[in-house]
């Protein structure tokens, strides 16, 4: 039996949201016809308390369409340095919509209020015009950190006096609210946008939601259409997302508590040193005798998949598809090394 922990985008639909998404009613959603992803949106925006949302493929086209909406070309983006929509969105800021991004150094990818007053260009020709502060919860490089949530709402109020819209990344907000006890209205109530992910560990198979007033949302399924994101019968996808909205969230605590399970085997290593772990993510630098290939070659033997990020780092990350089981094996098999 394979563990893999490479991602939480690896898991697979469970028996019941299969049955669920089978048993979908399905439209054209390029016509607002599809009944179940009319549902989907409907509940998400009354869960966050936001007047609309749109489904999309994934949450890079969420981001990329938050970015394009926010902003004209020449625009520029606040965001830290190691932020999702910068490292992993293959250039979109600058190729979709024209901005360039401007990179903070933050705490393990979490920004301060301070940090982002500072980074506001003063109105000048010669500068671009900051439009957009995108914040990353929880931060996928900074190993699953959670922002705190008043900080959050310091970088908002230095938005709104600077007259600076505020995007939120939130693929895997869903854990950060889990362990913070704290609620999607919140969120709602602070930012102008918001990408939620339905595929990491909530499970579906399929897709992202961006957030936001109704007027965003109806630029938003222009900009959609425009990058090719329009579906048809896709209501099958957004059941599986309506599944995972309400059986999936409260079980992520199974996977923050085996994450520090695993955490605990490799802080008693003296060739590893862990971030700390406050939700599903596990990075740790890999000190001799092993390098970050080497350990993760040395697992893979053990059918344990992980990743190497970097040269001298690796990440876990649990999910719904790893066990108790399979965590025992390797925290085991972490024993051995």
């Amino acid at each position: 039996m394979i563990t893999d922990l490479r991602s939480d985008t690896f898991t697979r639909p469970t028996p019941g949201m299969l049955d669920f998404m089978m048993k979908a009613p399905v439209g054209d959603d390029i016509f607002s016809e599809d009944p179940s992803i009319n549902d989907l949106e409907a509940y998400a925006s009354n869960l966050f308390d936001m007047e609309a949302s749109i489904f999309c493929p994934s949450g890079t086209m969420t981001n990329q369409i938050a970015i394009n909406c926010h902003t004209r070309p020449g625009d520029e983006v606040i965001c830290e340095k190691t932020s999702h929509i910068y490292q992993y969105e293959g250039g979109g800021i600058s190729f979709n919509s024209g901005c360039q991004a401007k990179l903070l150094d933050g705490d393990r990818g979490r920004l301060t209020a301070s940090q982002v007053l500072e980074a506001i260009n003063p109105v000048d020709i010669h500068k671009p015009a900051s439009k957009l502060v995108s914040l990353e919860n929880t931060s996928n490089r900074g190993g699953g950190s959670c922002y705190n949530f008043t900080e959050i709402q310091a970088i908002s109020e230095v938005c709104r006096n600077n007259n600076l819209k505020i995007h939120l990344d939130g693929a895997r907000l869903w854990n950060a609210m889990v362990v913070n006890g704290e609620t999607p209205s919140q969120y709602g109530a602070i930012f102008d946008s918001i990408s939620i992910c339905l595929s990491k560990g909530l499970g579906a198979p399929v897709g992202s939601l961006l957030l936001g007033s109704r007027e965003l949302i109806n630029r938003a399924r222009r900009v959609r259409k425009l990058f090719g994101g329009g579906m048809r019968q896709a209501g099958y996808l957004a059941a599986a997302g309506k599944y995972a909205l309400l059986h999936h969230i409260e079980r992520l605590k199974e996977d923050h508590e085996h994450a520090k399970m695993i955490a605990t085997a490799l802080s008693k290593k003296s060739w590893a040193t862990v971030f700390p772990i406050e939700t599903n993510i596990i990075i740790f630098e890999v000190h001799q005798p092993y390098t970050a290939t080497s350990f993760v070659e040395a697992m893979k033997k053990e059918d344990i998949k992980c990743m190497s990020i970097s040269p001298g780092q690796v990440r876990m990350v649990t999910h719904l598809d790893v066990s108790r089981e399979m965590i025992d094996k390797v925290i085991h098999v972490i024993g051995l090394l």
